[in-house]
């Protein structure tokens, strides 16, 4: 434990708590939406137990990565279709497999609010306290790979990675209650939120592409950098407020059209 409080691995630390915290948003922004499935009075409880099991089951991740790097790197098997080739690995096959879910997610949940039949909307009830708990776990754990492994770029020593684990898990359960809120309070903001979601579910399958070296009709995939994700969120946020803003002078302009006749 000593060996932490190295100047050299102190500085580590820091940069890997504020690597945790960047790429710890659209976890954040998961795990909020999807606790909202479960009975109000226990929201806050699964936040905090599901965000808890997955950091410690990201300390237990980051012990096999450091030991079996290999075996995650390693390729499985490759494909070769002419309009689809790539090499795919443990790694590549979980990041696309969790984009595919999210996108999944967030389309069906889009498509709910925009249902106008009572029918349509039978899946869009509250889930059980497990379900919500365990899917928490399962993607704060594919989201976790890009976080781990770039942890492992900056330090090679298990305490720092671990603490910065530790300390972005403990921000995590501070501000998912405050995004949560933030969402109740301002509902117009969940269309927002769920189609955040559908990026980042599309940037987790641009990763495992790139990361199998996939091609479409020869054309490589390329991974979604943070920063156009950030400059994409930007956009839509921007084009949420303007939106907004201008509903409400259409809505001022009628009230006065009203009056006048």
């Amino acid at each position: 434990m000593a060996e932490l409080f190295t100047i050299e691995n102190l500085v580590a630390l820091g940069m890997l708590t504020l690597l945790q915290a960047v790429l710890g948003f659209d976890n954040l922004l998961y795990i909020s939406l999807e606790s909202s499935r479960a009975p109000a009075e226990k929201q806050a409880m699964v936040r905090k137990l599901g965000i808890g099991i997955a950091v410690v089951l990201r300390i237990v991740l980051l012990f096999l990565l450091m030991s079996m790097i290999r075996w995650f790197q390693d390729p499985l098997f490759e494909l070769h279709l002419g309009f689809v080739d790539g090499v795919f690995n443990l790694h590549a096959l979980i990041v696309l497999a969790g984009g595919v879910f999210i996108m999944y997610t967030a389309t069906k949940e889009i498509w709910h609010m925009m249902s106008l039949e009572a029918g349509h909307a039978e899946d869009s009830g509250p889930k059980s306290v497990v379900q919500v708990i365990t899917w928490i776990v399962l993607m704060n754990l594919v989201f976790s790979f890009d976080s781990i492994l770039s942890a492992m770029a900056l330090s090679d020593v298990f305490a720092v990675m671990a603490t910065a684990i530790v300390i972005g898990g403990v921000l995590m359960i501070v501000l998912a209650d405050h995004v949560s809120a933030f969402l109740r309070r301002n509902r117009m903001f969940e269309v927002l939120g769920l189609f955040v979601l559908f990026i980042v579910g599309i940037m987790l399958l641009t990763e495992g592409g790139h990361l199998a070296h996939l091609k479409l009709f020869a054309q490589p995939i390329h991974a979604m950098s943070k920063t156009t994700f950030y400059f994409v969120i930007g956009v839509l946020v921007l084009v949420d407020i303007v939106q907004t803003r201008y509903q409400r002078k259409l809505l001022r302009q009628k009230e006065r059209v009203a009056k006048v006749g």
